[in-house]
């Protein structure tokens, strides 16, 4: 690789702002380029379901940094455009405008984008998606007026959406693939609890598929389902999962499959990276390569990014090998998961009990821990993280 004068970061949310960060921190003087396809300056999105759609915080309470803050990172900022095309072979980035940015060194950090249910493929009124700032600001405007939501889509998005929607006085129907929405995440016991919650705070949870939009007169009605049913609602929130934002790297040479394949260290070729959402690495512990959508994991991701390509390939390298990491705040209690508890066969208290909603619990699979999840224990719950990390023997003292 040739001298890093010039490192291109691709992806201006958490992912990316972290990367330039630690770049800056390691001693990289060099030019730095920070492209984000939003207006704004890098923001914190896990808020975007809870605090500013409910309307407790302002956008100006998500931004990352500080404008001095920014301003001593001494970024070429990019702001509003997106990235169009990486050429390795010449290193450079070719961005949506026509502009070029020449790099040594390029990391990709453009996260994901949401997936769209047919019939609102474009922009309708009354069907949004929850990605961006500008979309949570969308849907808190439709939701002033309460009125009927239906949030389509079991993950902790439409999960955390439908519960600050409920808190705002709409009528919420969730519609999910199964009757225990969340159990592949956080497990059976944990997501029955949440699922209760949703219930008695009057959401109604629906079990279905939903196959379209239904529009009349250019706004969303509702959606039509597999079976034939038709669900009416005011507004529509498709929390149907995301896609890597990976488009504008086909033709580039570099490996796409579910995300920019990486190796162990983030690299996913000669002088480029890939940290956050977008990024795929192997699992140690399968082998297989996986991403993460997690906040957590954007920020401990890219520090290792940066720490490898500024190594360079002769260098003391670092295996990214995390621990998972996510949190969900819903109706007043913080849920918390190590590791993936949603792939356990047994649910092993240690502290607390369910029914109390103060609780940590081991979550065990074929003798072996490989997860954890608790609310309010936060003490007994981080000393579960270690045999989550070592996929340890339950019970421990099996080791």
């Amino acid at each position: 690789m040739t001298a890093l004068r010039r490192i291109a970061v691709v992806g201006a949310g958490a992912a990316g702002l972290h990367t330039a960060e630690a770049l800056r921190r390691a001693g990289y003087d060099g030019r730095l380029t920070l492209v984000g396809a939003e207006d704004a300056p890098p923001y914190d999105r896990p808020p975007l379901s809870k605090h500013l759609l409910s309307g407790q915080w302002q956008p100006e309470r998500l931004t990352l940094r500080e404008p001095h803050a920014l301003a001593e990172l001494r970024l070429d900022l990019r702001l509003g455009v997106a990235a169009a095309a990486l050429d390795r072979r010449a290193r450079t980035v070719r961005l949506a405008d026509g502009r070029e940015v020449p790099c040594d060194a390029v990391v990709i950090a453009t996260g994901v984008r949401p997936r769209r249910l047919p019939g609102a493929e474009t922009p309708l009124a009354g069907a949004h998606v929850l990605r961006t700032l500008a979309d949570a600001l969308a849907l808190r405007e439709d939701l002033r007026t309460g009125g009927r939501l239906l949030v389509v889509g079991g993950g902790l998005l439409g999960a955390e959406a439908a519960a600050t929607a409920v808190a705002l006085g709409a009528e919420v129907t969730w519609l999910v693939s199964t009757p225990t929405p969340l159990a592949g995440v956080l497990g059976t016991e944990t997501a029955g609890l949440l699922a209760g919650l949703h219930r008695e705070h009057g959401v109604r949870i629906h079990v279905g598929t939903a196959t379209r939009v239904l529009e009349r007169g250019g706004r969303a009605t509702g959606v039509r389902l597999a079976d034939g049913t038709d669900l009416a609602a005011d507004t529509v929130l498709m929390a149907v999962g995301s896609e890597p934002a990976t488009g504008w790297l086909a033709g580039s040479g570099l490996a796409l499959a579910d995300g920019v394949l990486c190796d162990a260290y983030c690299a996913a070729g000669d002088g480029v990276w890939a940290a956050g959402d977008a990024a795929a690495w192997p699992d140690p512990h399968t082998g297989r390569h996986r991403r993460l959508e997690q906040r957590t994991n954007a920020t401990e991701q890219a520090l290792h990014a940066a720490r490898n390509l500024l190594a360079g390939p002769d260098g003391t390298r670092q295996a990214y090998t995390p621990v998972p990491y996510l949190w969900t705040d819903q109706y007043g209690l913080r849920i918390q998961a190590f590791g993936r508890p949603g792939a356990a066969d047994r649910f092993e208290l240690v502290d607390g009990t369910v029914a109390e909603h103060r609780f940590a619990a081991a979550c065990v699979r074929d003798g072996r821990v490989v997860g954890a999840v608790g609310i309010a224990a936060a003490k007994a719950l981080r000393g579960l993280r270690a045999q989550v990390a070592a996929h340890g023997p339950w019970p421990p003292d099996q080791a």
